[in-house]
């Protein structure tokens, strides 16, 4: 009853503070159902078993599960949200890292940024909130990359924009409220993010502790919601999938690259630099850069037109000349980062190779679309997008997916 209480109180919130907008959408058809997307950033599928998280076991016994899902390269945060809700792989969409430059006039993209972020420049593709709005339907988020920007002239039905500090509950309860709206004013589509156990992974370490407190947190919330949506007599109307954008790999003050150590570091315009690497040579000369970072132990790096295939990597101008890897578990750093961050290397981090399962992501679901306690072999985050838009009765956008792909997920 608690749990109903809330969402009747927050009916209005959800629906009429600053940063919510509603447009258009007729009521969605009653037989496509209705699908909650909800990220657990940074959560491996061994989580599953290896930590507290009685909820998503349950969700996942009823429901189906990936053995793993394969995420998309770069294994970075925003590239791989974008790409689960468009079915485009970065290069196509173009979040080509959580930072690059766009090379047309050298404005520079930083996640963080949101003045910069949010323009609608940066954002191709049509994520799966747009595909509904612009198929009469609503939509709704409580965060995910890319939701609080206007994308091709269209937001989410009810939006929120992202502030990490909004409690989990809060996030929850919204989303129940949502739901608890009349047909004619409820969405079909909904996405709901939570950073918990990326943060403690980054922080602690995989194993550690704190990233298991951080999993039982989550778990907690995905009770919650399940909960809500059986007090609202909704749960043969909800399906839940839970994603995750990567995994996390322990990371040791003693596996350290120093690029200063093989090329001299004013050289070069370093875009990203840790796990994945991404460097635009200030004089044009991408062969110099390659002869230097030769020499170094625990990387690997590629022209832009020679990365892996496996990547899907190429072709996007907003891809730096230079872009590579640490090889798994190591950091390639500077000196002057070494003299001015206040924390070492020991933690955790992804942005790794595809080839290093600890990169690899989570994917379970449950409701009235999807089998029962089926186990399913690995699939590519970039199928996630059409198998929501057939659920939803959606005519998917133009994307790298294939429903094929994980058809054998859904019950008919």
């Amino acid at each position: 009853m608690g749990l109903t209480r809330n969402a009747v109180l927050l009916l209005t919130l959800a629906t009429g503070v600053s940063g919510c907008v509603r447009r258009g959408g007729g009521a969605a058809p009653a037989s496509s159902g209705i699908v909650v997307l909800i990220s657990l950033d940074g959560f491996r599928p061994d989580y599953l078993e290896r930590h507290p998280a009685p909820n998503l076991r349950r969700l996942a016994a009823r429901g189906v599960r990936a053995r793993w899902m394969l995420p998309s390269f770069p294994t970075l945060t925003f590239p791989n949200h974008y790409t689960i809700v468009t079915g485009l792989v970065p290069a196509h969409h173009g979040i080509v890292g959580n930072t690059f430059v766009d090379p047309s006039d050298n404005v520079r993209f930083r996640y963080s940024d949101t003045a910069v972020a949010l323009l609608p420049r940066w954002w191709g593709g049509e994520p799966l909130w747009v595909t509904a709005v612009r198929q009469g339907r609503r939509s709704a988020s409580f965060f995910w990359p890319g939701a609080d920007a206007e994308i091709a002239g269209v937001r989410p039905t009810y939006w929120k924009k992202y502030d990490g500090r909004v409690p989990n509950h809060v996030r929850v309860d919204t989303v129940l409220a949502w739901l608890g709206l009349p047909a004619d004013r409820r969405p079909s589509f909904v996405t709901l993010y939570f950073s918990d156990v990326d943060t403690e992974g980054h922080a602690h370490g995989p194993e550690a502790p704190e990233t298991a407190a951080a999993v039982a947190r989550v778990d907690s919330m995905i009770g919650r919601l399940v909960e809500g949506i059986a007090a609202l007599g909704m749960s043969d109307q909800v399906n839940l999938v839970v994603v995750s954008d990567h995994g996390m790999t322990p990371t040791s003050n003693e596996r350290r690259v120093v690029l200063d150590d093989y090329l001299d570091r004013n050289s070069v315009n370093a875009v990203s630099l840790g796990q994945f690497i991404s460097l635009i040579p200030l004089d044009g000369d991408t062969a110099r850069v390659l002869r230097a970072l030769a020499r170094a132990p625990h990387l690997a790096v590629y022209a832009a037109d020679r990365t892996p295939e496996r990547w899907r990597y190429r072709d996007n101008p907003r891809i730096s000349p230079v872009v590579g890897t640490a090889e798994s578990g190591w950091t390639l750093t500077t000196r002057a980062a070494l003299s001015t961050s206040s924390r070492g290397a020991d933690g955790g981090a992804h942005g790794y190779d595809l080839t290093d399962t600890l990169m690899r992501a989570t994917f379970i679901a449950a409701g009235p679309a999807f089998r029962e306690g089926h186990v399913a072999e690995p699939f590519g985050n970039i199928h996630v997008y059409e198998l929501i838009c057939r659920i939803l009765g959606l005519t998917p956008a133009a994307n790298d997916g294939a429903l094929d792909s994980v058809r054998a997920l859904l019950r008919n």
